[in-house]
């Protein structure tokens, strides 16, 4: 049986109305509307800060006429109308060209919402032509209990569109909300009873029609737990589904016996930790879908090369994901390090990227056909359909932000029968996002540093300050180098090119549409091609070799310069995020990031990371135009003040803008989650996980539940589906 809120929204509101919503918003069917919810509530004996508008900003404020003046224009035809608003203190004037009738509606005393965007003429701020809707002004001069209720009474304000205004959204829900019959609830009915939450359909009157802040605020809790609920529910369905996949199990033997025995240092703690958590789930007859996250340089790729030799063991093959060709080439080079010449002849470890010339990648290809080589590393090459496994029983994403769903599934389904998966990431993930993005699967974490480990210091160079200080930059580098040491300098682009033409274009939008952001925005950013020839004729750096490192060199190019920098044939390097993850060279001191306010908190946490990796002393310098007080200053200073990957994490959960849970990038579709705040509702996601998993546990296939069978199928998009069917 079909939901109401499945119904189209044409059948309710008619063609007109139901296309402009589908034009504005994407909005299909009642459910969507429905959650369309208000961004805030205002009063009509309230009124807005009108001195705290933004010039360019589109609003939606509550206000009161005081002045009407109608003027003929002097250059054309016509005549304009202004109306000067206000909130008590502050004056807004609205524009109308050639619409003198409404003068009638906008008298002085009269009180409305108006809604446009704010500009400025002769320094006054204005709305031109902006829709608006008045209260009806006889209502507001009768002083008795009724129109003190009246004034006070929440009035939804919605996100809005130039073709749909606020109150254009509340009329379709108030008809929607006339005609809406019952409904399923999601959430069974001891569960609500147990949290006193509300039904479906009662959250949905009390947070578009309000009489009281009490009705919004219950709803919105309510709603919040089912975001929560239907989500977890789906994350455990799918790890319940996983489950029932057979697999082949893997156990260790000799291969990882000896190379333990052979290994120059301990493992840590977590590593041996998280190893027995892996070697338990390689062993089962079901596939392992494991995330293990752990802080830069803790030692996540070791704990990776003990499963692979766990599944080399029984003669199956693993493949590692890598996502650039600089990484994979490292790992491959550390891997063969790692396993010593016996092992690794063994094993064949086998490098499979894009610019293989034919002759390697036929070799590449028929040693991984046949199962000759137990060890694949590649880039998106690994993905082709030229590719053939003889027994692929390990697959290693690493850094698996940098992989889309479909990329990662492609790699699993080359196994004959559902291999095991290892996810690493050195970016900490927050409890609340591991319970929500990863619900499905099982989480490890390596927090302990190998001994022996100098802590990095880091510094803020705040240009915006101190515009002095950015020749001490590079006198400061200059200083490390004169001790034998080496260097990054890490900037954001390659060149003045725009950014979709840049392979190496952050991934990690750090901005969040404030000012500060748009500022750094505007600003043109530092390039490879500009700081290189400017650093080789720097003083401090006079006769240093200085050379270039981005993703529009080739494979070999890269391969060489890296090489050649581990060697330590190349004092600086001028790279973009090419280097963030996997570059491991322990002479390398220091890490100079340019225009660091234009990367992410995870980002710059994981640049610093690329230095202070042997036995010397490592050294960041984040530098900064951005102003004092910016969001965008605040992320940097939080990077510097820290070396805690997982306090990082929370500050930047706490930072960015409230997105999908999901992900844009890892679903593609719109956003499920409107209300939860992953930020701070980790108690709610907790809870709401435990009840979901009680009511699966009762009633598996949901036979009893279809309120909650109707929420999957429709709050889970087809691309949101199969991330859960595919992450």
């Amino acid at each position: 049986m079909t939901s109401p809120l499945d119904a189209k929204l044409s059948s309710t509101l008619g063609d007109r109305s139901a296309n402009a919503l589908k034009k504005a918003f994407g909005m299909l069917t009642v459910g969507d509307l429905l959650t369309h919810y208000p961004r805030r509530y205002a009063r009509r004996g309230e009124l807005t800060a009108l001195s705290e508008l933004v010039i360019g900003e589109s609003v939606t404020i509550v206000a009161e006429v005081i002045e009407v003046v109608e003027r003929t224009m002097r250059e054309r035809k016509g005549s304009i109308l202004e109306v000067r608003i206000t909130d008590g203190k502050g004056i807004l004037v609205l524009t109308f060209f050639n619409q003198a009738w409404r003068k009638n509606d906008l008298t002085p005393g009269v009180r409305g919402i108006f809604a446009g965007k704010v500009g400025e003429y002769r320094g006054t701020r204005q709305l031109a032509h902006p829709d608006y809707e008045l209260f009806d002004a006889g209502d507001e001069r009768d002083s008795g209990p009724e129109a003190k209720k009246w004034a006070m009474q929440p009035i939804p304000l919605y996100p809005a569109t130039s073709t749909v205004a606020s109150w254009q959204i509340a009329k379709a829900l108030g008809v929607v909300l006339d005609t809406l019959p019952p409904l399923d609830d999601p959430v069974p009915h001891e569960v609500r009873v147990e949290r006193e939450l509300l039904d479906l359909g009662q959250a949905y009157q009390f947070i578009h029609r309000p009489e009281n802040d009490g009705h919004w605020r219950r709803a919105r809790d309510t709603l919040r737990f089912h975001e929560a609920f239907v989500l977890q529910a789906a994350l455990l369905q799918r790890r319940a589904a996983l489950r029932e996949q057979p697999a082949t199990p893997r156990l260790p033997g000799a291969e990882l016996e000896g190379f333990d025995a052979e290994l120059p240092w301990k493992l840590t703690d977590d590593q041996r930790l998280v190893g027995d958590e892996i070697a338990r789930d390689l062993a089962a007859d079901v596939p392992m879908n494991r995330l293990v996250q752990g802080e830069v340089g803790s030692g996540k790729t070791l704990v990776a090369v003990r499963a692979m030799l766990t599944v080399a063991e029984s003669g199956g093959q693993s493949a590692l994901l890598a996502p650039t060709e600089v990484l994979a080439a490292q790992h491959l080079r550390s891997i063969v390090a790692t396993l010593g010449p016996d092992r690794a002849a063994r094993l064949r470890p086998v490098l499979l990227t894009g610019q293989l010339s034919q002759a390697e990648r036929r070799k590449a290809l028929l040693a991984i056909a046949s199962g000759a080589s137990r060890i694949v590393i590649g880039t998106h090459a690994l993905l082709g359909d030229t590719v053939q496994f003889a027994d692929l029983g390990l697959v290693v994403v690493d850094e698996q932000h940098r992989f889309g769903v479909e990329q990662r599934e492609s790699l699993r389904r080359k196994g004959a029968v559902p291999p095991h998966v290892l996810v690493l990431t050195a970016t900490p993930i927050p409890r609340t996002v591991a319970m929500t993005v990863f619900g499905d699967l099982d989480v490890s974490t390596i927090a302990m540093l190998p001994s022996g480990r100098i802590p990095i210091v880091s510094h803020v160079v705040p240009l915006a300050d101190k515009p002095g200080w950015w020749n001490r930059v590079w006198a400061r580098l200059g200083e490390e180098l004169e001790q034998g040491r080496q260097g990054f300098v890490v900037v954001p682009a390659i060149d003045a090119a725009t950014p979709e033409d840049d392979p190496d274009a952050l991934a990690d939008d750090p901005t969040d549409g404030s000012a500060d952001d748009a500022d750094a925005v505007a600003r043109p950013p530092a390039t490879v091609a500009e700081l290189t020839p400017l650093l080789r004729s720097h003083p401090a750096l006079a006769g240093r070799r200085v050379e270039p490192l981005h993703g529009r060199m080739s494979t070999d190019e890269k391969d060489a310069t890296m090489q050649a920098f581990a060697r330590g044939e190349i004092d600086v390097l001028v790279a973009t995020t090419v280097i963030e993850v996997g570059v491991d060279v322990p002479n390398a001191s220091t890490m100079v990031v340019a225009d660091a306010d234009r990367f992410g908190v995870s980002q710059l946490h994981q640049l610093r990371g690329r230095v202070g990796r042997g036995g010397v002393p490592g050294l960041c310098l984040f530098v900064t135009a951005a102003q004092q007080g910016g969001l965008a200053r605040e992320r940097v200073e939080a990077v510097a003040a820290t070396l805690d990957g997982f306090e990082l994490a929370q500050v930047d959960l706490e930072l960015r803008r409230e997105g999908d849970v999901l992900g844009a990038n890892q679903s593609g579709g719109r956003s499920s989650l409107k209300l939860l705040r992953v930020a701070t509702d980790g108690d709610l996601i907790l809870d709401a996980r435990e009840a979901a998993a009680g009511v699966l546990d009762a009633d598996p296939a949901l036979s009893g539940h279809p309120g909650l069978t109707a929420a999957l199928a429709r709050r889970l998009d087809d691309r949101e589906r199969d991330f859960l069917a595919k992450n």
